[in-house]
C-alpha cells in the first residue's frame, strides 16, 4: 500500500474503525469514478464530437448527446445501487492458524429494488459478488487467511460496483468490529503422550482405548495422519479422508502438563505440541485435563472442553 492510499484510507475511514453498527453506506461515504472502460467511452465520444462538428453532421451530435446522457444516467445507477446499503457483522468460526478464518457479513437492502453485482473485498483477498434482493437481508462470508493464534480482528470492507454498464465505479468502506478465534496449529508431529507416574490415568492405561478400532470418520484438519485410512480410501476411490477412530474399555484420564515439555525451549512449540495432544486426545475419545503456567482445567472430554482448552493456548501469553 503506498503513502498516499494509506492516507487516503484513514481519511475515508476517520473515527470509524470499528464502528457502531448498523453500519450504513450513506451518500458522504460513496465515492464515484470512472473506470478504463469509462475513460475509453468518454474518449469515443470526444473523438465522434469533433468528427460531427468538422464535418456539421446533425446526427452526429444527437448521437453524441444521446450517448453522453446514457453514461450521466449510468452515474446515477451505479451510485443509487450501493448507496444506503447497510453493513453489519454477523459470526465468525474457530479456526486453526494456517486455515481460512470466515467471517459472516449481514448485507441489508432497505430499497424496494434488487442490488445486483454488489463486490465485497478484503485486502490482498479475492472479492466476493452477490445480489441482494429487494427489502431482503443477505449473509456473505468472507474469507481471510491467519498466520498465528490469538484473535484475528475482520480488517477494512470495501464494497464496490460497476454496476449496470460497468462505466462507473462506485465504492465504499467498512469497518464493522468482529473478532475470530485463531487456534494454534497443532505439531506435525509430537511425542507420546505423557506417562505420569504414580497417577492414575497415565498413558499406560489408555493404551487399550487407542489400539481398538471403532470406525472411520470423515478427516478432520487436526487429525493426525497415522490415523488416516489410506487402504480404504484407495479402496473406495474417493478424494475426501477418512480418519480412523478407536475406543475402548480402559479410557483414562490424562493430565496434559506444560511442564512435561521442558525439552522445547520456544514456548510457541510448546503450545503447538500440546494443541496437538489435544487434538489426538478428542479423536481418541479419551479424558485430559491441560495444565499451563497460571491456568489450569479440569479433566473431562466433551466437546465444550476441548474448545476451551484450545482458546486458553491460543489466548496464552496475550492480552484479550
Amino acid at each position: 500500500m503506498t503513502f498516499v492510499q494509506a492516507r487516503f484510507f484513514r481519511w475515508a475511514l476517520r473515527g470509524r474503525a470499528p464502528e457502531a453498527v448498523p453500519i450504513r453506506l450513506t451518500q458522504r461515504r460513496v465515492f464515484v469514478l470512472p473506470t478504463r472502460h469509462g475513460l475509453g467511452y468518454a474518449l469515443a465520444l470526444l473523438v465522434m464530437l469533433v468528427g460531427a462538428i468538422n464535418y456539421n453532421l446533425s446526427l452526429g451530435h444527437a448521437l453524441v448527446f444521446l450517448l453522453a446522457g446514457l453514461g450521466a444516467t449510468t452515474i446515477l445507477h451505479t451510485f443509487r445501487n450501493l448507496a444506503q446499503l447497510q453493513i453489519r457483522p454477523s459470526r465468525c468460526t474457530q479456526a486453526f492458524a494456517g486455515e481460512m478464518a470466515h467471517f459472516g457479513i449481514v448485507l441489508d437492502n432497505l430499497r424496494r429494488q434488487s442490488r445486483p453485482s454488489i463486490r465485497l473485498r478484503l485486502p490482498g483477498q479475492t472479492p466476493v459478488e452477490v445480489e441482494i434482493p429487494e427489502s431482503d437481508s443477505l449473509e456473505v462470508i468472507l474469507e481471510m487467511p491467519s498466520n498465528r493464534r490469538g484473535w484475528l480482528a475482520l480488517p477494512r470492507i470495501t464494497l464496490e460496483t460497476t454496476y449496470p454498464l460497468g462505466l462507473i465505479r462506485c465504492w465504499g468502506y467498512a469497518a464493522p468490529e468482529l473478532h475470530c478465534l485463531i487456534y494454534p496449529a497443532p505439531a506435525p508431529q509430537a511425542p507420546p503422550f505423557p506417562i505420569m507416574p504414580g497417577e492414575e490415568g497415565g498413558a499406560n492405561s489408555m493404551a487399550t482405548g487407542m489400539e481398538d478400532f471403532s470406525g472411520l470418520r470423515a478427516h478432520q484438519q487436526a487429525d493426525p495422519l497415522r490415523h488416516v485410512a489410506w487402504k480404504a480410501v484407495a479402496r473406495i476411490d474417493q478424494e475426501a479422508l477418512l480418519t480412523k477412530q478407536f475406543s475402548g474399555a480402559a479410557t483414562q484420564t490424562l493430565w496434559l502438563d506444560w511442564d512435561q515439555l521442558a525439552a522445547y525451549g520456544d514456548i510457541e512449540q510448546k503450545i503447538s505440541v500440546l494443541t496437538r495432544w489435544i487434538c489426538d486426545a478428542h479423536t481418541l475419545g479419551l479424558g485430559w485435563g491441560l495444565r499451563i503456567p497460571g491456568h489450569e482445567l479440569a479433566p473431562a472430554s466433551d466437546q465444550a472442553h476441548f474448545h476451551a482448552c484450545l482458546k486458553l493456548l491460543a489466548l496464552y501469553g496475550q492480552t484479550t
